[in-house]
């Protein structure tokens, strides 16, 4: 059985990023859930998945159901449409939208084709965690909305390796004391 190697990008920052590995006969159902497990949402919210090409525009639906809006072609169903059967390209591409309110947007990419599956392996398998994932409700800051961005981005709630506990008046403090033992003095 072939095993083709997805890389999931967030939209809005691509050093954020997993890497699944799903059968090719597996449905665009076990695709969505295991993206949503990769990036820790839950499953409560609309999905759809679209095929893409190069340039990341928007193709053929593959929706988790049939939703109550204006359809060009009727969306093939992602419990009933098989990943490999979408797979026009070794370099597929398809953008994957969750919950339409928020429009969590993930860019979808086939990075490899591999003939023969790991035996004991169960798929789809999660493979690779780059970066942070966004809070798929956020949090509230005392500071505002944009401190809780960079919080959730950068993880600022844990003290980083190589910060001191020092606060800043101390090594004010340090600095000023050592300027005035080198104070030089010229007679003009």
């Amino acid at each position: 059985m072939a095993v083709l190697k997805f890389r999931i990008y967030l939209e809005e920052d691509e050093a954020v990023h997993r890497d699944v590995l799903v059968l090719h006969t597996q449905t665009f159902k076990d695709l969505h859930l295991s993206i949503l497990k990769s990036f820790e949402f839950d499953n409560k919210h609309q999905a759809t998945f679209y095929r893409s090409n190069d340039n990341w525009l928007r193709g053929r639906e593959i929706s988790l159901e049939q939703y109550n809006k204006a359809y060009q072609v009727a969306p093939l169903l992602m419990d009933q449409t098989v990943v490999g059967s979408e797979i026009k390209d070794t370099n597929q591409r398809f953008i994957y939208v969750y919950d339409f309110s928020k429009n969590w947007t993930f860019l979808v990419e086939l990075i490899n084709i591999s003939k023969e599956g790991n035996g004991k392996m169960e798929y789809p398998q999660i493979i690779r965690i780059e970066g942070i994932g966004p809070q798929q409700y956020g949090t509230r800051s005392l500071l505002g909305e944009k401190y809780a961005d960079i919080e959730e981005k950068y993880d600022l709630s844990k003290q980083a390796d190589g910060f001191s506990e020092e606060s800043d008046d101390d090594q004010e403090s340090d600095s000023n004391d050592s300027d005035d033992t080198n104070e030089m003095t010229d007679d003009y």
